[in-house]
């Protein structure tokens, strides 16, 4: 457990502003409105595919177990910035607590995190089921998805300890308005009383170790997946496998592309309304338009959500 004190490290600094978005105040309510569908309707997509697989018991397998758990990651990951980014649209003071803007750093960015390490388990999950077919259900058994999964869930949030331990002893004396809906690494150390080098550094190679061994994985995975597919005669089995390849890859492209843009593109971290737009993208869109790319083009789950459905 990480116990946070203003005094001495954050120096005078007890709370943060988070500017949000520079519009005028019809704007923000218009924005309020367009959020609140979004986040409604990714709490439903989401819940829905978590609450099919767990009530359909024909859906309790290792590949399914595995979308249940990136659309509750997905249901985390949105609740993590959006419902205090709502309440700010609506307020005219967008204070956040100096100890509330460090945890709400470390919840978004673990959760980030996990979800690099849940599509490179995806990726992992096709090449065994493409590549060893008749192995699959030796290999990918329950325990070891299970095992798998907590890893990843440990894993992120054991990785972000050392950057959100880093950025609680940077000294914040003012000015305290981040120029961001949330409290992001770049928009907080432009606060720092003093230049930080090496907490900038040390973070920044952490994100991109993270980003870049996951992405790396999930490529040498979908090489030899693809050398597979193209030996299979063309037919059912073939577009069954582009099938699923590509909804994950669809994934894999919206979440690392913004990523990429955000974090290893020059200049983008001086750009702040890039940033947050950027940012809008991989923590609100992406979890919306994964159920729809991922799971409701798979016949097993639509069948088991119209089943919940005519339930209701």
């Amino acid at each position: 457990m990480i116990i946070l004190s203003n005094q001495n490290i954050s120096g005078t600094v007890s709370e943060f502003i988070l500017r949000g978005f520079s519009c005028s105040q019809e704007i923000e309510i218009l924005l309020f409105v367009l959020f609140s569908i979004t986040y409604t309707l990714t709490l439903m997509g989401n819940g829905t595919i978590v609450y099919a697989v767990w009530w359909d018991q024909q859906l309790h397998t290792p590949m399914y177990i595995l979308l249940a758990n990136f659309s509750f990651l997905e249901i985390c990951y949105i609740n993590s910035s959006v419902p205090n980014m709502l309440v700010n649209l609506l307020s005219e003071a967008k204070t956040i607590s100096y100890n509330g803007c460090i945890l709400q750093f470390y919840i978004f960015f673990a959760l980030c995190s996990t979800e690099l390490l849940f599509l490179a388990l995806m990726a992992f999950d096709r090449y065994i089921a493409i590549c060893y077919p008749l192995h699959y259900p030796t290999i990918v058994t329950g325990k070891l998805c299970v095992t798998l999964v907590s890893a990843c869930w440990v894993g992120a949030f054991l990785w972000l300890l050392t950057p959100v331990t880093l950025l609680s002893q940077v000294p914040f004396c003012g000015p305290n308005i981040i120029d961001h809906y949330l409290c992001d690494l770049v928009a907080m150390l432009a606060l720092s009383c003093t230049p930080v080098p090496k907490t900038a550094l040390t973070c920044g190679i952490f994100s991109t170790l993270i980003t870049f061994i996951t992405l790396i994985y999930i490529f040498g995975s979908y090489t030899q997946v693809l050398r597979v597919v193209l030996r299979v005669p063309k037919g059912s089995g073939r577009q069954k496998a582009f099938s699923t390849c590509a909804s994950h890859l669809a994934v894999v492209s919206l979440f690392y592309g913004s990523l990429m843009i955000m974090y290893v593109s020059p200049g983008s971290g001086s750009q702040p309304e890039m940033q947050k737009f950027i940012t809008l993208f991989y923590s609100v869109a992406t979890p919306l338009f994964n159920p729809m790319i991922y799971s409701f083009r798979n016949k097993e789950i639509k069948a088991a959500v119209r089943k919940v459905l005519r339930r209701i």
